[in-house]
């Protein structure tokens, strides 16, 4: 084995992390006979030589390599070298791709295309492997297969003749799963797919294997699904429950790169690899039927273009059965050892094997995620099926229904008044992870967590104990339940964030939950002023006294002016900009209570061109009215060098309204600005000076094309103009947003913490803006 790797120049390449000369090292340990090597190697071959999907030159001059591993029996754990190819090889540019390569991604780009060629070029030795003694090796290879071999037809008739004589139940899901990758890739099968999944879906005798067929057809053929599909997936879970669960934990058997379930991506070209790096279909060239598949003869010899593959009839389906099988080991038999070791690919097994720890069927979740992705935007059933599950005795299921109900609020608009009040009642189960997912969805509904309010209450009166969270390293923060009850604006949580003002180390977000709890929040004003006035103005001031001042800004408490005061001229050279820029702000929120400021604020001003004066002038107006001492500050911050400088000085004088009417003309040229936030900065900031709407209406809806993220701020400026025209460009702009069902900050494969609220906030401002509740407008 690895004949020729050390005349292999390493040295002269490099990988993620620097020179390439231990790679050797790496491919050897994945051959090792301790586990713990085996594992450290993988680990290290997605750390460094495919560090998140990148293929380097030494990841070229490991893929002969890679494939002698797997082809030798003798090498423990090749279900993780079989995903690791996948992965390397599996990455294909697309047209629109190469025409947005520029010169610095060439190299890059041509890396990927010689790791498909490559790799598919060897793909044929994945057929051997559906039918391999190791069992981690069957569950990766169909997902190799379905990947980079180039005959999909041979691919799927392999996966047809495979499917009733596998034993174990989770690589007869990876099959399925192939096969719907196959249609995926390859459209002009997807029906045939779809066919063959349908009659699964209705005839196999093993639930998880109809939920599979089920998903996949969601995936590929999503019009081939029951229209009762919610009472039949509703009824597999049910039949799943009751069936005796299985001996042993599959979970601790599962070779390394078998960690990710069949099914468990997110998206529909998600890969099983252990850094999540999506295989992306490439090539796949011939090869013969795997040893133990069933005597029946070779399709055809299928031509390159699927187009011209033969067109198989779709015989009927006999119901699956396990079989005593011959040519291959038991699930319990052939996975590799796996010892604790403290790399990635370990934490990951780790935290999958406490995650499904006395499961019988570990991969059900994957499923249903994978059966969600496919429902895509029928929020009604998907609604219907999460809320039966929320109702489930098993907490496993409740837990997993609890985080898929978070994904698809946060994805979805729809009505979730059912659904939050079931994830409300999961607060009071004693199953501790349960509550605490319940917890954790809810804080990001905001305004939607309203059906759970009084839940959140009764938790946060029986855990006085959760209401604020510490780390090892970091300040505290409050915890999930308070933080959900006080983003309803609910007074209830007053009480808790009284408690964690009187902490020795205030909790970092406290001021944040004050500003939403507004008036109810009040009586806070006396101990925020206290604790401010406390602070001792070293280099840890800005972390100790910014939750104070975002409190303070929020309740617009002028009392506290005195203590701003005292922070703002005493703030430390370090981080001092930052708390300076905090207690401006908490003066300008104040307004003319804070007149004793003015002094202070008039001498900052004398900097004009400074982000420093920009905040002051901006602080000056809010507390004196004195246009005549700012408006020249805000005119030179308007020609800085800096982006979000100019930014600043024209929001601030968009707040002077028509008392800045003078820099009209300076305003109107930067809606030609590259920068787009500058662009429409200027233009709200044109409509307020001005109180003309064609320029600035013209330029907010442009920028709403061409950047969703602005489009809250462009609502904000649109509803405060008035009512919108019927029939105007703004009245469709507004419209089409209301119809979507789709939030129009959804990510695919992240999200941010305020992104709901955020999503709801522009709903609301588009149904003003149309109803007409601004102040009007000048044509």
């Amino acid at each position: 084995m690895f004949s020729g790797i050390d005349e292999v120049d390493w040295a002269s390449m490099e990988h993620a992390y620097g020179p390439a000369d231990d790679v050797p090292e790496l491919l050897r340990g994945l051959a090792s006979d301790d586990p713990a090597e085996r594992e450290a190697a993988l680990d290290g071959m997605y750390g460094a030589v495919h560090h998140q999907g990148d293929v380097y030159a030494c990841t070229l001059a490991c893929i002969p390599f890679l494939f002698e591993l797997v082809v030798d029996p003798g090498v423990q754990d090749r279900g993780g070298v079989v995903e690791l190819l996948t992965s390397i090889g599996g990455f294909d540019l697309d047209e629109d791709d190469e025409a947005e390569i520029d010169e610095d991604e060439i190299e890059g780009a041509a890396n990927y295309a010689m790791a498909a060629a490559a790799v598919t070029a060897g793909a044929g030795v994945f057929f051997e492997l559906i039918a391999d003694e190791d069992p981690g090796v069957r569950l990766a290879a169909p997902l190799a297969l379905a990947t980079l071999h180039r005959h999909p037809v041979r691919v799927l008739a392999l996966l047809r003749e495979r499917l009733p004589v596998e034993p174990d139940e989770e690589v007869r899901l990876a099959l399925v799963e192939a096969a719907g990758r196959v249609a995926l890739r390859h459209r002009p099968l997807a029906e045939r797919v779809g066919k063959w999944l349908g009659l699964l879906a209705s005839r196999a005798d093993s639930p998880g294997l109809r939920l599979a067929a089920l998903a996949q057809l969601a995936r590929c053929s999503p019009d081939g699904l029951p229209g009762d599909v919610v009472p039949v997936v509703s009824g597999l879970l049910r039949e799943m429950r009751s069936a005796p669960e299985e001996s042993g934990d599959r979970e601790e058997h599962a070779s390394p790169g078998a960690g990710a379930i069949p099914g468990a991506g997110t998206t529909p070209e998600a890969s099983p690899s252990p850094n999540g790096v999506a295989a992306r279909a490439g090539n796949e060239p011939d090869s013969g039927r795997a040893p133990g598949a069933d005597p029946t003869p070779d399709p055809a010899p299928a031509p390159a273009a699927v187009d011209s593959d033969p067109v198989e009839p779709i015989e009927p389906v006999e119901p699956v059965q396990p079989v005593d099988p011959e040519p291959v080991a038991p699930a319990e038999a052939g996975r590799g050892e796996h010892v604790a070791t403290p790399t990635l690919v370990g934490q990951l097994r780790s935290l999958s094997a406490q995650e499904n720890a006395g499961r019988g069927a570990p991969w059900a979740a994957d499923l249903l995620r994978t059966l969600h992705v496919g429902l895509d935007d029928r929020v009604g059933d998907r609604t219907a099926l999460l809320a039966d599950q929320l109702r489930s005795p098993d907490r496993r299921q409740r837990i997993d229904a609890v985080r898929m109900s978070g994904g698809l609020i946060r994805a979805w608009r729809g009505p979730y008044e059912e659904l939050v009040a079931l994830v409300g009642e999961q607060l009071s189960d004693p199953e501790p992870r349960l509550a605490e997912a319940a917890s954790h969805v809810l804080e990001e509904l905001f305004g939607l967590a309203a059906p759970a309010a009084d839940a959140l209450a009764a938790r946060l009166a029986a855990d006085p104990g959760g209401w604020v969270k510490t780390w090892a390293a970091g300040p505290p923060g409050l915890g999930s339940t308070v933080k959900a009850l006080a983003r309803l604006g609910d007074a209830r949580a007053v009480p808790a964030l009284a408690a964690a003002l009187e902490r020795e180390q205030v909790a970092h977000d406290v001021g944040f939950a004050v500003g939403h709890l507004g008036a109810a929040a009040r009586p806070l004003a006396g101990v925020l002023r206290r604790r401010l006035a406390e602070v001792e103005l070293d280099e840890r001031a800005y972390d100790r006294a910014s939750p104070l001042l975002a409190g303070l800004t929020a309740l617009r408490a002028g009392e506290a002016a005195p203590e701003v005061l005292r922070v703002l001229r005493g703030a430390p050279e370090y981080r001092g900009e930052w708390l300076r820029t905090a207690a401006l702000r908490a003066l300008g929120a104040f307004g003319p209570a804070a007149r004793e400021a003015v002094p202070e604020l008039r001498a900052l001003v004398r900097r004009p061109g400074t982000a420093s004066a920009t905040e002051a002038a901006e602080a000056l107006w809010a507390v004196s009215g004195d246009a005549d001492a700012v408006l020249p500050v805000l005119i030179e911050g308007l020609q800085s060098d800096q982006v979000h400088d100019r930014r600043a000085a024209a929001v601030a004088l968009g707040a002077l309204g028509p008392r800045a009417a003078v820099v009209a003309p300076r305003l109107r040229g930067l809606l030609a600005h590259e920068e787009l936030w500058l662009r429409v900065d200027a233009a709200v900031a044109l409509w307020e000076v001005s109180g003309r709407t064609r320029e600035t209406v013209a330029a907010l809806l442009t920028a709403w094309e061409q950047n969703r993220h602005v489009r809250v701020r462009v609502a904000e400026c649109l509803a405060r103009m008035g009512p919108v025209p019927e029939g105007s460009a703004a009245a469709h702009v507004l419209r089409s947003e209301l119809v979507s069902v789709r939030r129009h900050n959804a990510m695919d494969g992240g999200y941010g913490s305020h992104d709901i609220h955020e999503d709801e906030k522009l709903l609301a401002l588009c149904r003003q803006a149309l109803r007409g509740t601004g102040k009007g407008s000048t044509p």
